[in-house]
């Protein structure tokens, strides 16, 4: 889906230009030409970036930061005619993200624009890694095998077992993916990491551990289920 942007702009040819580039490059735009106006489409469209004049009529650029600034995280990248430090001062004060001085290239400020989105999309990416990481169960039980991930211990009919570290974060790994079937070479990776300098035989070895650890017959093993020609599924 198309990101929305939020054109303040009253000169009505750098409005429409501005509104031009960015619909070419893909963006959907919305466009107003005074301060007020500026303060009811943001509350309304809720855009990912709001480009914003400083020089309107009605409410200034300025206090049109400030308002928004207040009510929502939107990115906002302030346009001035002037070249004044105080001005630019003062629009990251009030809570823009980023200044750019007229005359500009449309090129800059594409890429502005783009750096703008780019740092917002990552930023929203941390935040939903970390609230899956809070979701994460405190344990994950599977009959009489338990592994406590906020613990990193592993029971086996309510006995500790000793696990060397590789070998905790493999059975965890394994248990995160229950039922799957998991190439040796993608084991490798997540687990050792892409660095390791090592080949599949060392998740062979750290499986054939494994399974004398949490297998009723390690010869015979239905924890741990070899998949022939292509890895290991862990069936818990």
């Amino acid at each position: 889906m198309p990101e929305t942007i939020l054109v303040v702009e009253d000169e009505p040819a750098l409005r429409d230009t501005l509104s031009y580039n960015l619909k070419k490059d893909g963006f959907t735009v919305e466009t107003v030409g005074d301060g007020r106006d500026a303060l009811d489409s943001a509350r309304k469209l809720k855009p990912d970036l709001i480009i914003l004049d400083i020089m309107l009529p009605g409410l200034d650029g300025f206090e049109v930061a400030r308002i928004l600034r207040k009510e929502m995280t939107t990115p906002i990248l302030m346009l001035t005619a002037r070249d004044d430090e105080i001005d630019r001062v003062v629009g990251l004060e009030v809570g823009a993200d980023d200044y750019l001085t007229k005359p500009f290239s449309m090129r800059e400020l594409m890429a502005r624009v783009k750096a703008q989105l780019r740092r917002t999309r990552l930023l929203q990416e941390e935040l939903g890694k970390a609230g899956a990481l809070q979701k994460k169960p405190e344990k994950l039980t599977f009959q009489n095998l338990v592994i406590n991930l906020s613990r990193r211990e592993v029971t086996l009919e309510g006995d500790p077992i000793q696990l060397k570290p590789k070998e905790y974060e493999l059975l965890e790994f394994f248990a995160e993916h229950r039922g799957q079937m998991l190439s040796r070479e993608f084991v490798l990776e997540r687990v050792w990491g892409w660095d390791f300098i090592g080949d599949s035989r060392t998740v062979d070895v750290h499986v054939r551990w494994l399974r004398q650890k949490i297998e009723e017959d390690a010869s015979d093993p239905k924890r741990i289920v070899t998949v022939r020609g292509g890895g290991y599924r862990f069936e818990g």
